[in-house]
């Protein structure tokens, strides 16, 4: 969204009414106070701020245990974006929200310009490369590297996360991100009916629209943003004067947030299906991303290397005029997080790290998933029983990135079978290994079998 068209929705959020919002009114001996929470059923790496959390019910339970004398009601609203529910924060309509990472800087200077701070308070998923946003084409596009995007048309949500994506891999590719495209601000779902339509020739987003164009084969990966090697990651964001007021209840939030990323570890399958149920995307799709190897790993710390890179989108996001300077530090506040889980439980969480990449056979019907050594050993469990298959994950050979075995595009050599997200990682991979070949996937599934 344009820096213009940003600061007009806030304003227009600022006139409204500011209703009973984190603050209460008195019933008899005692009160109620609105809890409200800004949440993106759809964006799933932050289910467990949100969609999942919500599905538990840990955030009501955690808020009925604080027995205060206050009767407390949470009001969940869900968005499409960041930028909405930033407005309603600055509006003082919203108590809680989660976005993106560059939103959540939007979100920094937005509440300070406005008088109304905000304060980073935890993370939901992250991956530590990148590998959250990516640029996708159509099916049959003849487009095969970033290279190839000049002049073209891309779709992407200005001020997003996958829009940073943007920027960098078109720097690094020698294009200039505001003249050496026609870029097309639009919201996910305008973008991907753009891209069907031929109206757009790309289209960059984030969780989960990427996979879901792959899985209904609406859409094929272009570029990767792993290979950008950056962390990405989304958070929770609570109004500074909210969390004054009341750090009881963002404490009882953020054990809630603890709770649901326990849950979505123990139970990976049953996640999924509950945040399927809850925003109706396919349960492959949420589990590629939200899976026991999946792209995004879930916990709340803030840890340094995310810090880090956050301090780094802020000139992206100063050199499109969406931000001045940033206090990242002032705007991170981990107080809270660590109260709610305790300082061992966080520290243990600070120093932890995501899991090893892993192929993965989803089978029909069954309560938990099949973990294979290899794709090569995936490849032929698959060949054997493709009747009773329901999803096939494999980790792109170069970073990492989880994605279905039957869109990645395979390389043959003599050490075994070698899965990609992208035609640009295979080809990558093929410069420097002499007689490595490019194979269909229904090669790769004979020769493993």
């Amino acid at each position: 969204m344009k820096l213009k068209a940003f600061a007009a929705l806030a304003t227009a959020a600022l006139v409204l009414p500011l209703t009973a919002c984190g603050s209460g009114t008195t019933t008899g001996s005692g009160s109620t106070v609105t809890i409200t929470v800004g949440y993106q059923s759809k964006t799933i790496n932050t289910v467990t701020a949100g969609t999942l959390l919500r599905s538990l019910g840990s955030f009501e339970k955690e808020l009925n245990s604080l027995r205060d004398g206050t009767t407390y009601k949470v009001n969940w609203q869900d968005y499409a974006t960041g930028a909405p529910i930033t407005a309603q924060m600055t509006a003082g309509k919203i108590d809680i929200g989660s976005m993106g990472d560059f939103p959540l800087l939007i979100n920094a200077a937005r509440g300070k310009q406005l008088g109304r701070p905000t304060r980073l308070v935890s993370v939901t998923g992250y991956n530590l490369r990148g590998g959250l946003n990516t640029i996708v084409t159509a099916p049959d596009s003849t487009l095969a590297t970033l290279a190839d995007l000049r002049g073209k048309k891309v779709s992407t949500s200005i001020g997003s996360a996958a829009d940073g994506t943007l920027v960098r891999a078109l720097q690094r590719a020698g294009i200039d991100p505001d003249q050496g495209i026609q870029k097309l601000n639009q919201q996910p779902a305008v973008g991907a009916s753009a891209l069907s339509a031929g109206s757009a020739d790309a289209l960059s987003q984030f969780v989960a629209w990427p996979g879901l164009l792959a899985f209904q084969g609406k859409a094929k990966a272009l570029y990767d943003g792993a290979a950008l090697d950056l962390p990405t990651f989304h958070g929770v964001t609570a109004r500074e004067d909210f969390a004054k007021k009341r750090p009881a209840v963002l404490e009882a939030f953020l054990q809630a947030q603890s709770e649901a990323t326990t849950y979505l570890h123990d139970h990976p399958l049953a996640a999924a299906q509950k945040v399927a149920k809850a925003t109706a995307l396919p349960a492959e799709v949420v589990y590629l991303y939200n899976g026991a190897h999946g792209i995004a790993t879930f916990d709340p710390a803030l840890k340094p290397q995310l810090i880090s890179a956050l301090k780094k989108d802020v000139s992206v996001l100063k050199s499109a005029k969406l931000v001045g300077d940033v206090d990242v530090d002032a705007f991170v506040d981990d107080q809270y997080v660590k109260r709610a889980l305790g300082p061992t439980t966080y520290a243990d969480q600070l120093a932890a790290s995501p899991p090893p990449a892993s192929s993965e056979v989803w089978p029909k019907g069954a309560s938990s998933t099949r973990t294979f050594a290899s794709p090569s050993a995936l490849l032929h469990y698959v060949s054997s029983h493709r009747d009773t298959v329901r999803a096939a994950y494999v980790p792109d050979a170069t970073t990492g990135t989880l994605w279905f075995a039957d869109r990645a595009v395979w390389v043959a050599d003599g050490s075994g079978l070698r899965p990609f997200v992208t035609a640009a990682n295979a080809q990558a991979y093929l410069a420097g290994h002499r007689g490595a070949h490019t194979i269909s996937y229904a090669s790769a599934l004979e020769r493993a079998s």
